[in-house]
């Protein structure tokens, strides 16, 4: 598959996060990254990876929904 041979190693990072810690729930992750973000001060380049991340979950999410399809288990599959 063409979009999935395309994502950076930040969403496929992503992706293996989403599965192994927060249970393949994007809605979890998402809210752990913005909790994270609004604690107060960080490091500009934290707070820059925070905001790129959740647009790269927000690109993801919306390619699932639009192909009804899980890019975890894609990769997952991909890579054994």
């Amino acid at each position: 598959m063409a979009f999935l041979a395309a994502l950076s190693p930040e969403e496929r990072l992503l992706l293996r996060v989403r599965d192994a810690l927060y249970e393949g729930r994007w809605d979890e992750l998402r809210e752990d990254l913005v909790a994270r973000a609004n604690r107060g001060p960080s490091i500009f380049t934290l707070q820059t990876r925070i905001e790129d991340d959740l647009e790269r979950i927000e690109r993801l999410t919306a390619f699932e929904r639009a192909h009804g399809m899980d890019l975890g288990q894609l990769l997952e599959e991909a890579d054994s």
